[in-house]
């Protein structure tokens, strides 16, 4: 099984804060096959980002957007539309809890989103949280993605940064696995590289989705290789 290790930048890092810590990561990462590393820049840095990580040549490390917008390019000022960033990303964020907190959005601005990701050829990466999981996820059913990635992270998690236990992961991952068997389940919330092995081990996860402990590359790729060990 594919094991994702993603990195999620959030609003930190400029372009050149950002050359600066592929230079560190760089020097740290060994690829595996079956681990595929993805970061999340900010969207004013993801085209320079992009073409850095080109020229380094890492293998098995891709970008995502944190965000897109629910509509197509046009007129909607202030948006960036999928399709602007389908040749520096692979992956889009959608449906963050911060996202939904601080700027208002609904589940079918969600929707939305994952129709404009999957048009556009990204894989988008839904966050969902285990109140209204089966909810947004049933929304997206009858969406044509066959590659989706769910990221379960508890808003709960987000806004205390205390990890959930990895049984009540497991539990989720299984309710999610057995309700939507086509989705692969990735978990994010206050992990580090010193909890990251509880989570990495359960069963049927994909992979971690990781917030502040991927703003320092050498914590990123620590957790990077413990992935490697478990794949």
């Amino acid at each position: 099984m594919k094991r994702y290790v993603i990195g999620n930048w959030k609003c930190h890092k400029s372009s050149s804060d950002g050359r600066r810590w592929f230079d560190t990561f760089a020097g740290l990462y060994r690829p595996q096959q079956d681990v595929q590393v993805i970061v999340a820049p900010p969207l004013v840095s993801l085209e320079s980002t992009a073409a850095y990580l080109a020229d380094l040549k890492l293998d098995n490390v891709a970008l995502a957007a944190q965000d897109i917008s629910p509509f197509p390019k046009g007129n909607y000022t202030g948006a960036v539309a999928a399709d602007m960033v389908r040749k520096m990303a692979s992956c889009a964020i959608v449906g963050h809890s911060e996202r939904r907190r601080y700027f208002h959005e609904t589940s079918q601005d969600v929707v939305n989103k994952v129709a404009e990701a999957a048009d556009s050829g990204l894989v988008p990466i839904v966050c969902v949280d285990s109140a209204d999981a089966f909810a947004q996820l049933g929304a997206l059913a009858d969406i044509e993605c066959d590659r989706m990635l769910v990221a379960y992270t508890p808003v709960e998690v987000v806004n205390f940064n205390i990890p959930e236990s990895p049984a009540r992961v497991m539990e989720m991952v299984v309710q999610i696995r057995q309700k939507f068997p086509a989705f692969s389940v990735v978990y994010g919330g206050a992990l580090n590289a010193k909890n990251i092995g509880e989570y990495l081990r359960i069963p049927s996860l994909a992979g971690v989705f990781v917030g502040s402990s991927s703003l320092e590359p050498e914590s990123f790729a620590d957790i990077c290789h413990q992935a490697s060990l478990l794949s």
